[in-house]
């Protein structure tokens, strides 16, 4: 079981997370795990831990400390949450009511029953089109996407620049809710206080896009602690095999091979050296993430581009996956960019196909 602490952000006005073709006038639901992890490696700089932690996370080869899920929305104290692609969208007839493929999250309590094969009643889902959220039938979304205006006043000549810009506007009992996974225990011995903290200066300073105009701000974090991956889904044990014969004329210490383990990914993911990933199986799809710096040493430069594998993959790999934290500084830039790619994975039971 590894420790783990949940974050509530229940907004206190829009949120902006521009889309990765960094259109102003629309918006990505999803709050990415290396926005999160950048995010909060600036509210450790503001409370003088910055070199501390990346000491721990970005730069420790033993693997990160703590790493971060994606931001996924919650409503009424419903969680929602991108699905395993292995088993999202369920199999359904071509008459179905519900347009299951067109929800990005469901609720979190849904996952148990899918990966147990049960099926689900259409009449009492619907998939709703602002939000991409699966919601049962007569529920309103937890945001929905605006645009709003702005205007620049040039003082010297008085002309004004229109722009327009794309934002989440989120439901009073709506916000979103995020992981926080720790090496061991005393990984969140060492850093569980000071996430807190991160998270609670971040709620007052906001996340995300346009925080020059009070945008990405939240009321206090909430936080629950736990273990992963209960907090999730239940643990579920791998079935017990017979030991096979071995015969005569081979070697009782002869090596055996690990089992596969399909890794569900709840962040973004970029694999390090030692993530034996087999590519020819699992279902996964990839993004790519660029970005500009935000730095004293350069403000606004374009970050190198990278391709990740986004959340709700599901990976077949070893035991664990670990990822990576590559540096997509600029050339000849003063100082390394990290961008997170560290995964925090759920496993999934041995019968589900990937």
């Amino acid at each position: 079981m590894t420790p783990a602490l949940m974050v509530k952000l229940r907004p206190a006005g829009p949120w902006r997370t521009g889309p990765d073709s960094g259109a102003r006038n629309r918006v990505d639901p999803i709050y990415h795990s290396d926005s999160l992890y950048a995010a909060v490696t600036a509210a450790m700089s503001a409370l003088g831990r910055r070199n501390e932690w990346l000491e721990a996370t970005a730069r420790n080869p033993a693997g990160p400390a703590v790493r971060f899920s994606s931001c996924f929305p919650f409503v009424n104290g419903v969680d929602f949450i991108v699905p395993p692609r292995s088993i999202w969208p369920p199999f359904a007839p071509v008459s179905a009511k519900v347009r299951w493929k067109s929800a990005r999250f469901i609720p979190l309590s849904l996952v148990p029953a899918l990966l147990r094969g049960e099926p689900l009643q259409e009449d009492r889902w619907t998939a709703d089109g602002g939000s991409e959220c699966l919601l049962a039938a007569g529920q309103a979304g937890p945001f929905r996407t605006a645009v709003r205006s702005n205007a620049a006043i040039d003082r010297l000549t008085g002309g004004a620049e229109r722009h327009a810009t794309a934002c989440m506007e989120f439901r009073q009992d709506a916000g979103l809710w995020a992981l926080a996974s720790f090496a061991d225990e005393a990984a969140g011995a060492r850093w569980l206080d000071l996430v807190r903290g991160a998270f609670r200066l971040l709620a007052d300073s906001g996340f995300g896009g346009e925080r020059s105009r009070g945008w990405g701000r939240s009321a206090e974090p909430e936080f629950v602690t736990g273990t992963l991956p209960e907090m999730i889904v239940p643990a579920v044990a791998p079935p017990e095999q017979a030991d096979a014969e071995t015969p005569e004329n081979v070697a009782a210490e002869t090596p055996v091979e690990p089992a596969a383990t399909s890794h569900w990914l709840l962040s973004l993911f970029s694999p390090g050296p030692e993530d034996a990933v087999d590519w020819t199986r699992g279902n996964y799809t990839v993004v790519t993430r660029g970005g500009r710096v935000e730095s004293p040493a350069g403000f606004g430069e374009a970050k190198k581009q990278l391709q990740m594998v986004a959340e709700g993959s599901v990976l077949v790999a070893g035991e664990t996956i670990h990822g990576a934290a590559p540096d997509v500084a600029p050339d000849g830039f003063a100082h390394p960019v990290f961008r997170a790619g560290f995964a925090l994975s759920i496993p999934l039971p041995a019968q589900v196909p990937a």
